[in-house]
């Protein structure tokens, strides 16, 4: 073999390796890619495709919370032009309450709740979710700086 041939084979043999260790990388963040979503999104029936987890992202709606039991809770997710009923089951963080900023992170269930496996909730006065805020501007809603 002459040294071109050899050197050819070396290049192409090192592209290859890279293009599926590539693949390989983007395989395996595709399951920790989280899409978000506002209710009305969510309401129009924009959710990821095969049950994938996704976030959703408003206000919590006043008077909506029901708890259940130690554990459970139910509440309202809004952008205050649609809302989505969210169910938890789990530790709330603190400052979870009506009226503040959330992000829910979850699965659309077949009856056509949220059912969140994670809550985030805003952590002081002037803290919302960049893309809370976003969708609120989108939408006409938002109210801050």
């Amino acid at each position: 073999m002459t040294r071109k041939r050899q050197r050819m084979i070396f290049v192409v043999s090192g592209l290859a390796a890279l293009g599926a260790a590539t693949a390989l990388v983007m395989f395996a963040l595709s399951d920790n890619i989280t899409f978000f979503r506002t209710p009305t999104e969510v309401v129009g029936g924009d959710v990821p495709p095969n049950n994938r987890n996704f976030r959703i992202g408003g206000l919590v709606e006043s008077g909506s919370v029901v708890r259940h039991g130690a554990d459970t809770i139910h509440f309202l997710v809004t952008d205050t032009r649609s809302s989505v009923k969210v169910t938890y089951t789990g530790l709330l963080p603190n400052l979870f309450k009506e009226g503040q900023g959330v992000v829910a992170e979850g699965r659309m269930g077949p009856d056509g709740v949220f059912v969140a496996n994670q809550i985030l909730a805003k952590h002081d006065e002037t803290y919302m979710p960049k893309e809370v805020i976003d969708a609120l501007k989108a939408e006409g809603q938002w109210k801050g700086q």
